[in-house]
């Protein structure tokens, strides 16, 4: 309704004309990414309590949780404050940001896909030459992302309704108003931009500065008072305070960010010619300098390495500031110390936290290597790389040059997360390190799986993320919830020895990096013998 006024203020209805066949459409395509994207989101939320409970299930483990985070301001800076001990509250604590964070990357997804992907590829091309209206793909997109996010915040608030009807709603309306907020600005930075890849960079950077502000304006103060958290859509979600006496006016921040922002890009939308944008496209040189394959990779995708690289050393930077206190977090509480070493081995709480905070920047680098190898599907939906191969560029040549940005960059990143943990805790230093290698195993068994997926069945090769997502979900809740160990082995990441700490064991990993191998060629051959996209 909100995008269909926008349209018909700036040109009547015949700009939506359409519109519905496109959102079916969008909806047809998305049918595995917005529920595999709705379904970790949720459940993330939903299964906390339960483990919340477990952790702080007496009224001292509570007072001394917002003791502990009233006092540290690293902790404040990675979770946010405490605002009431309901396990409602502690739940919006623990994984509202982070809840939120999700949705965002989901709708910038959805509207990128929708729009300047589709534009990128020549498709809205030949779609716009029937009847359809200048800003119905945008509308189309923004509705997409709207029915995703609105099913996210009704699986929310049903789920946590028994602890509190009011407090759900507000959680599950907090966390859809970010993954709108985002879903506008993505809108915006579609028109502002010429490439899909450009688009979700810069969409992905305003986030991880919505975060970071959050983070500092945490840290500085325990009520989310701080300036810099409200300059965050974020904090915004934060300062809603779901089950601690809900502010319901800070939803109109989120409603008043998603009109303005959406209203821009309508207003963009219809002074923007089909396939253009509105920052110029620096030409390149008259004579190129790239003389390989591999050299044209490193330059399509050094911009993404840059970003995880400086992302991965900040992170390993505030983890391992946190080090130091993990035994006072922890405390006296043994549901929460058993957690620790179920996710990071029994050689000591300290030590556990090390190996733990590893492995989930171990989890989290299994999505850059997905992103990396996708790359390669990419380039070849779009149509850049029939002109290439149409050259004396082998496929195999074509293909190693990304493959090795994408392993290559797996293993820097981890090196970066290592000097970060090194940076801020100074001990340890060869054994985080060690751990930190330890976890490219298993990255690369994902990897694989991606190249598999890409070289034998090109139209399933988006299904990497879900793979990367469920293994995700089964390392960051599985611990949480006591999983039975069958479950975690699904995931590579449960095979790989608990570093630092525990003792060096080679033969699971030279198991995973074989599987790994073995994925990749199967992947290339099938790449090898297919026919390509043109």
């Amino acid at each position: 309704m909100t995008a269909a006024s926008f349209a018909v203020r700036s040109g009547g209805t015949r700009q939506l004309a359409g519109t519905a066949t496109l959102l079916r459409f969008a909806l047809r395509r998305d049918r595995v990414m917005i529920p595999v994207w709705v379904a970790v989101d949720a459940l993330m939320v939903l299964s906390m309590p339960n483990t919340l409970k477990g952790l702080y299930g007496t009224q001292a483990q509570r007072d001394d949780l917002l003791h502990q985070m009233t006092t540290n301001s690293s902790l404040r800076a990675l979770v946010g404050p405490v605002f009431d001990d309901s396990l409602g509250a502690l739940t919006a604590w623990r994984v509202g940001v982070y809840a939120g964070a999700l949705a965002a990357v989901m709708s910038l997804l959805v509207v990128v896909r929708h729009t300047r992907d589709e534009e990128e590829s020549g498709r809205q091309e030949l779609v716009s030459s029937g009847m359809v209206g200048r800003r119905a793909p945008l509308t189309a997109g923004l509705l997409a992302a709207a029915v995703a996010n609105g099913v996210l915040a009704l699986l929310v608030a049903g789920g946590m309704a028994s602890h509190g009807g009011t407090g759900a709603v507000a959680l599950g309306l907090g966390i859809a108003g970010v993954g709108m907020v985002f879903a506008t600005m993505t809108a915006i930075v579609a028109q502002l931009t010429e490439s899909a890849r450009l688009a979700r960079g810069l969409t992905a950077a305003v986030l991880g500065a919505a975060f970071v502000l959050r983070a500092a304006g945490d840290s500085a103060t325990d009520d989310g008072s701080s300036v810099l958290t409200w300059l965050s859509p974020i904090g915004w979600l934060e300062n809603l305070r779901p089950y601690a006496g809900e502010r319901w006016w800070v939803l109109l921040l989120f409603v008043a960010a998603a009109l303005i922002q959406g209203a821009i890009a309508y207003e963009l939308a219809g002074r923007r010619d089909l396939g253009m944008s509105f920052l110029p496209t620096r030409p390149g040189p008259a004579t190129g300098s790239l003389g390989t394959a591999g050299a044209l990779a490193w330059r399509l995708q050094r911009g993404g390495v840059l970003g995880w690289s400086v992302g991965f050393f900040l992170a390993g930077v505030v983890y391992g500031g946190l080090t130091d206190g993990a035994a006072d977090l922890v405390g006296d509480n043994d549901n929460a110390r058993e957690i620790f070493e179920r996710m990071g081995g029994k050689s000591g709480i300290t030590d556990s936290f090390l190996a733990s905070m590893v492995g989930m920047l171990g989890l989290v680098a299994a999505l850059y290597v997905v992103a990396s190898v996708l790359r390669l599907h990419g380039e070849e939906t779009s149509g850049r790389a029939e002109p290439l191969l149409a050259n004396a560029v082998s496929r195999m040549r074509w293909a190693a040059g990304h493959l090795t940005v994408a392993f290559g960059g797996s293993v820097l990143i981890m090196l970066l997360a290592g000097l970060g943990f090194a940076a801020s805790y100074g001990k340890e230093v060869g054994p985080v390190m060690g751990a930190c290698l330890v976890q490219v195993a298993a990255i690369w068994v994902i990897g694989g799986a991606a190249v598999l997926l890409y070289g034998v069945a090109p139209r399933l090769a988006p299904a990497a993320w879900g793979v990367a997502g469920a293994v995700l979900l089964i390392g960051w809740v599985g611990p949480a919830l006591d999983v039975p160990q069958a479950v975690l082995d699904v995931s590579p990441f449960g095979h790989l020895p608990k570093l630092p700490g525990g003792s060096m064991q080679w033969p699971p990993v030279l198991v995973l990096l074989a599987l790994a191998v073995v994925l990749t060629a199967a992947g290339l051959a099938g790449l090898r013998r297919r026919d390509m996209t043109t």
